[in-house]
């Protein structure tokens, strides 16, 4: 039995050991598969965060066009893949935290698009770019800073478009 109970006072839902399916084995970590996850993150950067790239470049509001090829460090893969692939993996974190989002319609999507704006684009500033020897949070350029939300914040909104009318 799936029942989820409604918090008053946030109106967010609260998940209990009743609210999730526990007939698979991922029941009380996700409400769908860590694969389906995966592939809704990969293809979320593939059509929503790209596209979203192409019309910031279109506005020229980014200098770079979209679906890079150029290759990573250190496994020389295309950009693009890359992206991809870490998008499957924000996938896998945003399902688990999925189960906490609001039920109601219009705050579902509110919080799917700001969980993709701020906590990839925060991992981003803070873990990614100083590893790659690049300043922190992009230099507070705030123009990089701005597309990086909103690049992230489009996945988000894949990613809740994905799941919610999934087939």
């Amino acid at each position: 039995m799936v029942r989820a109970i409604t918090s008053r006072t946030w109106g967010f839902a609260m998940t209990t050991s009743e609210s999730i399916r526990t007939g698979h084995w991922y029941g009380p970590w996700f409400r769908y598969s860590p694969v389906f996850l995966f592939a809704a993150g990969f293809i979320s950067v593939l059509v929503f965060q790209q596209g979203a790239h192409a019309i910031l470049y279109a506005i020229g509001l980014i200098p770079s066009a979209p679906f890079s090829a150029s290759r990573t460090w250190p496994l020389e893969v295309p950009q693009i893949w890359s992206f991809a692939f870490w998008g499957g993996v924000w996938g896998i974190v945003y399902g688990f935290f999925e189960k906490w989002f609001p039920e109601k319609f219009f705050s579902y999507w509110i919080a799917a698009i700001l969980f993709g704006a701020i906590f990839p684009s925060l991992v981003l500033w803070f873990v990614v770019f100083p590893l790659k020897g690049i300043a922190v949070a992009a230099g507070w350029d705030q123009v990089r800073m701005a597309s990086h939300l909103m690049l992230h914040g489009a996945w988000g909104l894949g990613m809740a478009l994905l799941l919610r009318y999934r087939a």
